[in-house]
């Protein structure tokens, strides 16, 4: 498998620490408002990876931290009159329903900031006694970059061409680009958001957060570190910083996802079209958000539109319509069954635009053309090509987080007791409009006809009788 590492700008093969094992490093969100879809596209995209790492026999620890408590958190909160506490959490099951809604599995561990104030107290310790850091006022501990020789190598920049970071008002810094470890406590904050500190109390600055949770999950020195774009400088380049000052090796490989646009523009709420998950999932389903931005190459940017959710409902009904007909004719395929598949076992095809540094658009490619080779099965009769192709396309697209039968798509049970009801309904029509056809009433069978088609439902004639469908093409 090969990585496009992009501190070195360049296709690694992937060689884990420690064979047939893989670390995960995912910076998750910042607690302070509701979910967007620029914070799932990270989400999805890195899913991917932790699934393909795993289909390939890889013991995947994957984790995904969250941020609790910043400026911003203290700032909303207190302009809404609630608990910064309260505020955080509200919004952190919002993120957590936003995932599950769209098929993210959970990480391996999901740490929260506040839970590891000890941790990062200990590393600041060690990078000032290292001569890394040093104190300000009471409270204040910050990095200074120019100790460290390979500052901005990450980004590849150099001290004199950084932008100045978010603490450029501190007047007890000792360089302008040195950022906050630690922050005092601030005037009207609310005194449960600050921790007791050899420096004086405050709370932690975001980037040393991150360093001592990987530290803690991974070790000093881990596998994989992933995230969005835009968190490539000062984020990550100040947790490289900090760890690598500490002494420890940090990240491997780093891989960054590109973000997503609205009318050709970078999406955010400065620009008025940042889109809430939950809104988009009330008018569109979950798999078809999932689907439009899951499999855009997590490198390119994903241009967001009604257009690109169409397209992608599209090729779902395809999928899954596939999947449907296979279960009708050959037999539902057990999910043990499905996960058993290894890597070796999948198509080469699919498995070499996985491995090319998880192109999923060539992988998604491969899938359509074993769709195919599945409903001319079908249309054959040959019900045991139709079941091992059932096998591959469940097994490729469970790679992607999207097989039809596996949670969250699969129907939920009281789902099923209506579908059944349903069945017997249009089945009951169907009967009286073949009745109609045999005794060559056409004009009957086009109105019984007609009546399911007003009423959303789509029916296919075919050699063994006829089909039927809530909305869509039957494919």
């Amino acid at each position: 498998m090969k990585i496009f590492d992009s501190k070195s700008k360049s296709l690694r093969e992937f060689e884990p620490i420690e064979p047939g094992k893989a670390g995960i490093y995912l910076c998750g969100a910042t607690v302070q408002g509701s979910p967007h879809i620029g914070h799932m596209r990270s989400a999805l995209a890195f899913d991917v990876l932790a699934r393909w790492l795993r289909r390939s026999g890889y013991d995947v620890t994957f984790v995904r931290n969250v941020t609790d408590i910043d400026d911003k958190i203290l700032a909303k909160s207190a302009e809404a009159g609630r608990p910064w506490w309260a505020w955080a959490y509200r919004y952190e099951k919002e993120f957590t329903e936003a995932y599950r809604a769209l098929g993210v599995l959970d990480p391996t561990y999901e740490p929260r900031a506040t839970g590891h104030v000890p941790e990062m107290i200990d590393m600041i310790q060690l990078l000032i006694d290292r001569g890394h850091a040093y104190t300000g006022e009471p409270g204040n501990v910050y990095f200074d970059v120019a100790s460290l020789p390979d500052y901005g190598s990450l980004t590849n920049q150099s001290l004199d061409d950084l932008t100045v970071d978010d603490d450029d008002a501190a007047t007890d810094k000792r360089g302008s680009h040195d950022f906050a470890l630690w922050k005092a406590v601030k005037d009207g904050e609310p005194e449960t958001a600050a921790w007791d500190t050899p420096w004086g109390r405050g709370r932690p600055g975001w980037h040393l957060e991150c360093s001592a949770m990987a530290g803690k999950y991974l070790g000093e020195t881990f596998d994989i570190h992933a995230g969005g774009i835009d968190l490539r400088f000062p984020h990550h380049e100040n947790e490289q910083a900090q760890s690598h000052g500490a002494g420890y090796g940090f990240a491997n490989y780093w891989m960054h996802n590109a973000w997503v646009t609205i009318d050709g523009e970078k999406m955010s709420k400065s620009l008025g079209n940042s889109l809430i998950v939950s809104n988009i999932l009330a008018e569109h389903a979950p798999v078809i958000v999932r689907l439009a931005l899951g499999t855009v190459h997590y490198r390119s940017t994903v241009a967001y539109s009604d257009s690109t959710l169409t397209e992608a409902a599209a090729i779902w009904d395809r999928l899954a319509g596939f999947v449907d007909r296979s279960v009708e004719t050959a037999g539902e395929v057990p999910l043990e069954e499905i996960a058993a598949l290894t890597k070796d076992d999948l198509p080469e095809e699919f498995a070499e635009a996985m491995d090319d540094d998880l192109n999923v658009s060539a992988a998604l490619a491969v899938i359509h053309e074993h769709v195919t080779l599945g409903n001319n099965a079908l249309t054959d009769h040959d019900h045991v090509e139709a079941r091992d192709q059932q096998i591959l396309v469940r097994a490729m697209l469970d790679v992607l987080g999207l097989d039809p039968l596996a949670e969250p798509w699969r129907t939920e049970a009281s789902d099923a007791n209506l579908h059944d009801a349903l069945d017997s309904l249009v089945n009951r029509v169907l009967e009286e409009r073949a009745q109609a056809r045999a005794n060559k009433d056409w004009e009957l069978a086009d109105s019984l006809r007609d009546s399911l088609t007003d009423a959303g439902i789509t029916v296919e004639d075919s050699s063994e009788g006829a089909r039927w469908k809530v909305g869509g093409d039957l494919g």
